[in-house]
């Protein structure tokens, strides 16, 4: 496909300032944070790739045989003629088989914050679809984001949210999530969303420490776009990769551990950091059913279908506004 065939984008990344007011934020709060949405430029979301391929990272391997193995069912629960509007859409595998398996998708709206995976997932999807409206967005999902309008009138909106990245967010923030996407889909509308459940400790947190030390270099590149972006003067190599489950929340929990005493430099400001202090960059919950019912009902929505994967490894449910 030329350049003049691809879809028209609509952009709205996050501006250098955006990113830079998040990271002083971050920075400065007890205990530190940094915001995991900004893994994803184009060198993490190389990397996330790779991470998803990994014999330890079982997530997007078992959700894509059970999307592939629940499509029939997962089609006749669907409404006909939907407008598909995904949030961190990435790479597309998981969208290609939704789209093959919908009745009469008529359009497709990708959100997604790396232009680069977007334009690449995109063009992809494009020739493979080519009766499907192509309308892809480039911004943070987390905020709201306007909705294009499919030329075609579409029946009704599927929100689709594969990959378990709901649980990357704060129960707050988390909930927040799911009302925005209440709205989008509308009083006719339908989400489906993935959610890893909760299993053996020792697989869900070797999904987060592979031997290769992938997940650990995309931890890292987090600095490494930080430093490009907006100004700032990580040491790459005075930080490491710590990943481990915490029960009682019942999420795994990633941090950036200071290796030295060591300050780091943003926008003229200096921020001081102990030997073995931890600074917390991603979550990933688990969930129980009754867990996730209940985050969905606060956000008005109620669970109408559920498709597990074999011994409940991972999740696919169908929601509705209550």
């Amino acid at each position: 496909m030329d350049a003049l065939a691809m879809p028209p984008l609509t952009d709205l990344q996050p501006t250098p300032d955006d990113i830079l007011g998040d990271t002083l934020a971050g920075l400065a709060a007890t205990p530190k944070t940094l915001p995991s949405k900004y893994f994803y430029d184009a060198r993490g979301s190389q990397l996330f790739e790779r991470i998803t391929r990994l014999p330890e990272y079982y997530l997007t391997r078992v959700e894509l045989a059970l999307l592939e193995a629940a499509m029939p069912a997962i089609a006749q629960a669907v409404n006909d003629c939907p407008h598909v509007v995904e949030y961190g859409s990435g790479s597309g595998r998981k969208t290609r088989l939704l789209l093959e398996g919908l009745v009469d998708p008529v359009a497709y709206t990708p959100i997604e914050i790396s232009r680069s995976a977007l334009l690449a997932s995109v063009e992809r999807l494009a020739g493979e679809f080519p009766d499907i409206e192509m309308l892809p967005v480039c911004a943070d999902f987390t905020q709201p984001v306007p909705v294009p309008e499919p030329s075609r009138e579409a029946r009704h909106t599927l929100v689709f949210f594969p990959g378990s990245t709901l649980g990357n967010f704060t129960e707050a923030a988390a909930g927040r999530l799911l009302r925005s996407m209440h709205a989008t889909m509308g009083t006719r509308g339908q989400a489906l969303i993935g959610i890893d459940l909760v299993k053996d400790i020792g697989t869900m947190e070797a999904a987060y420490n592979d031997a290769a030390g992938v997940t650990a270099e995309f931890t890292l590149n987090l600095l490494a776009r930080l430093n490009r972006d907006v100004g700032s003067d990580f040491d790459l190599a005075g930080f490491r990769h710590l990943a481990r489950y915490v029960p009682e929340r019942a999420r795994i929990e990633t941090f950036l551990v200071s290796q030295r005493d060591q300050d780091v430099h943003v926008d003229g400001r200096a921020f001081r950091f102990a030997e073995g202090e931890a600074m917390q960059v991603e979550y990933s919950h688990k969930y129980t059913d009754a867990a996730f019912e209940a985050l969905a009902g606060q956000a008005g929505m109620r669970v109408v279908e559920r498709w597990n994967a074999p011994e409940d490894a991972f999740g696919l449910r169908l929601l509705q506004p209550a």
